[in-house]
């Protein structure tokens, strides 16, 4: 009876001892906004401001053609039954023709700058993702999660900021 209860308290202990060798370490984990870390980053404002500039006088020219084209449709409206009917259709040809134009402008611009966002997209992301590998390492987190997919999460976890930080320190606005 003594050997039983004996080796029942050793199995109890050596499976106490078991389950602590076996048992998880705690994993740190740490969070991150990955869109607002890339967008605070001097690099990509002054590549967006760049971009700005780029499309600026495009935007300023359709900006131009759709005021024409409000022109023409107002004068259509307010002119109705007093122009000729040849002059009616010029004016409406000369409509459709601006708002055409205007259409394929404006689908350009979409294109081209969709293009350059990608560009800078696809050149600062493995940066950034480089540098807040480094952020974890040095602050020993097993796991980076972005806020996009993240039901909850405390502040403190959040290493956002931190990440901007050294993305500018590590790649400096030229």
């Amino acid at each position: 009876m003594l050997r039983t209860s004996f080796s029942r308290l050793f199995v109890v202990a050596a499976s106490g001892l078991l389950a602590a060798a076996v048992a998880p370490a705690q994993s740190k984990v740490a969070v991150i906004n990955s869109q607002k870390a890339l967008l605070d980053t001097a690099e990509i404002k002054k590549a967006l401001a760049d971009l700005d500039a780029k499309y600026k006088p495009r935007r300023a020219e359709m900006e131009k053609l759709r005021r024409d084209l409000d022109d023409i449709q107002q004068k259509l409206r307010t002119l109705s039954g007093k122009l000729t009917q040849q002059a009616e259709a010029d004016m409406t040809l000369q409509g459709q023709r601006k708002e055409r134009d205007l259409q394929r402008m404006t689908e350009d611009l979409q294109a081209d700058a969709e293009a350059d966002q990608n560009d800078i997209s696809n050149r600062s992301r493995p940066r950034m993702q480089e540098v807040v590998r480094k952020i974890a390492e040095a602050k020993g987190v097993d796991l980076v999660v972005d806020v996009a997919t993240t039901v909850f999460f405390k502040p403190a976890l959040e290493i956002t900021a931190e990440a901007t930080a050294a993305y500018d320190k590590a790649y400096p606005r030229k």
